[in-house]
């Protein structure tokens, strides 16, 4: 049976990417862990991550929850360095 570190181990997100799409869907992180790894892989899916960490930024500060805007900005900033607009498939496809 697979752990949820299991599942984060060959996720290509970290637990706290995770944990945003697991906060904004309303899910399980294990069920978070494999949305985003589909996501990752799919052709808008980088920009749908990107999109529902800044909805999260956006509702902890709409709550007034500064820690959690700041956590979560540097979650952002951490995914928008690891993860390409686009699949490396795509973008050798069109190289």
């Amino acid at each position: 049976m697979l752990t949820l570190q299991d599942c984060i181990g060959i996720c290509e997100l970290t637990e706290e990417e995770i944990k945003a799409i697991a906060q904004h869907e309303h899910v399980p992180e294990i069920i978070a862990a494999e949305l985003g790894e589909y996501l990752v892989h799919a052709e808008n899916g980088v920009p749908h991550i990107r999109k529902i960490i800044l909805e999260d930024i956006e509702e902890a500060r709409s709550r007034g929850h500064e820690a959690d805007v700041e956590r979560l900005e540097l979650v952002l900033k951490h995914f928008i360095a690891t993860h390409p607009d686009r699949p490396a498939a795509l973008e050798a496809a069109n190289a």
